[in-house]
């Protein structure tokens, strides 16, 4: 027999309803966080604008919804009991003897212009304007207090408003003034919290211009320190923003002294080593020449080559400066270097080669690239792209690649993928290691994948 937890179906809805109200909400955010613009210029903005958007809506709302149309209404109360009252007295005393005296009291006393017409049909109502209040208001008060037929126009004449209504006998016509039924001197409200709007926000503009700056040459400073170059940065702005600035140029400080003791100490290493390799050649040269002697040789020249590229991958050419190089001269020398060592290497360029790096180091990297290319492949091809903001230059070959799962491995410094693990072919097992190493010293990185020609793709892209 089984059993069955009890209120366990309803808990599950409670559950799913809970995670259904949670979601929403968590949904909305992420809309939110998507469309919300990036940049911090734009976020600051926002946020000081949006308040005074808001606040100047509910501010307009409430002065139009409050004020303008009660004023209007009064306005408009008041000239149709004007007009109410002459018609009473035109009833009361219809003489035509009275009809001057009463257009006389009309246009002095109550600022309206008026006149009796014989009697025929209204004219056709016209079409009610997409925005008036005065249209809207005034008709209501006119049919509420007079309760006869009526015809208004009030887009007519800018400035007078046309009233017809029908008595028993005439049509009276009323020409009134505007102003005496509208609030027409709302709209300068308005033009003065839209002018105050925008001068408020031109100044928040600006300011915010002011302090965003710094920002921003922070950034740079550290994106150009990144990519090896020169910088020359003082803090400027806000507290904050001078004192990560200060941090940024203590940190820079920091790094540059750590290279330069580990360049100093290297360089010490190198030339102690070197004397005792030197001293292994001087005494193998006065050694008779024989198979061991010969033998001798080739593995000290070995040990030198490799000393070499150890060292060049741990001091990273970090002491050279970066400067203006065209890039397209210096391929074709590579080209041109391997061509004459038996490879054929081809070059394709496409943009302005002229780009800020530091010469030698970039250098290495293209050559590492294009030696290992030719050392597994008999077709190497070079092809470099210069985009507004980053550099692309791709190595292919046609040799036999490297497996998908390996790409990664292979940047590690002293990972060699053939069998043996020998060094007769005169690898190291450090060239694309160095080559990764300079590419993420100029801001950029190197990735692996299959070439058309059948073998391997190595894509270099840098910032510049």
């Amino acid at each position: 027999m089984t059993g069955r937890k009890p209120g366990g179906t309803a808990l599950k809805a409670l559950k799913t309803a809970l995670s259904a109200i949670v979601g929403g909400p968590r949904r909305f955010m992420g809309w939110i966080g998507e469309v919300m613009p990036k940049g911090l210029f734009v976020r600051s903005l926002i946020i000081i604008i949006a308040p005074i958007v808001i606040l100047q809506s509910v501010v307009a709302y409430v002065f139009m919804e409050r004020h303008w149309q009660l004023v209007t209404r009064r306005l408009s109360s008041a000239v149709s009991a004007d007009i109410a009252a002459l018609i009473d007295i035109y009833e009361i005393y219809p003489q035509p003897q009275n009809a001057p005296d009463l257009v006389r009291i009309a246009q002095e006393r109550l600022g309206l212009d008026v006149d009796f017409l014989p009697r025929a049909d209204l004219p056709p109502q016209g079409p009610q304007p997409f925005f008036s209040i005065l249209d809207e208001v005034l008709s209501d008060e006119i049919g509420r207090q007079v309760s006869r037929p009526f015809w208004i126009d009030t887009v007519g004449r800018s400035n007078v408003i046309e009233i017809r209504i029908l008595l028993d006998d005439v049509v009276m016509r009323v020409f009134a003034r505007r102003s005496l039924a509208y609030a027409s001197n709302s709209h300068i409200f308005l033009i003065w919290m839209l002018g105050t709007s925008l001068v408020l926000v031109t100044i928040a503009v600006l300011f915010q211009l002011n302090q965003i700056r710094p920002i921003l040459r922070l950034a740079d400073a550290a994106e150009a320190f990144g990519m090896g170059r020169d910088v020359d940065f003082r803090p400027r702005g806000a507290r904050e923003v001078r004192r990560a600035g200060r941090a940024f140029i203590e940190m820079k400080r920091r790094i540059e002294r750590a290279i330069e003791q580990r360049t100093t100490m290297l360089n010490g290493v190198s030339h102690d080593l070197r004397t005792i390799l030197t001293r292994f050649k001087l005494s193998l040269t006065l050694m008779r020449d024989s198979p061991d002697v010969r033998d001798l040789r080739k593995d000290v020249d070995e040990m030198g080559s490799m000393l070499e590229a150890y060292l060049a991958f741990a001091r990273g050419d970090a002491g050279e400066q970066a400067a203006p190089t065209d890039l397209h001269a210096l391929l074709d020398t590579l080209a041109a270097d391997h061509a004459r060592q038996g490879h054929a290497v081809s070059v394709s360029v496409m943009g302005d080669m002229t780009v800020t790096v530091r010469p030698l180091a970039f250098q290495r990297l293209v050559n590492n690239l294009v030696a290992n290319a030719a050392r597994h492949g008999t077709r190497v091809t070079i092809t470099a792209t210069r985009m507004p903001r980053w550099l692309t230059i791709t190595v292919e070959d046609d040799g036999p690649g490297i497996p998908a799962d390996l790409r990664e491995e292979v940047f590690k410094p002293f990972v060699r993928l053939d069998a043996a693990r020998n060094v007769d072919d005169g690898g190291t097992g450090l060239g694309l290691a160095i080559a990764r190493d300079v590419a993420r010293s100029h801001g950029g990185e190197i990735e692996l994948s299959d070439s058309p020609l059948g073998g391997l793709k190595a894509t270099v892209r840098v910032p510049v």
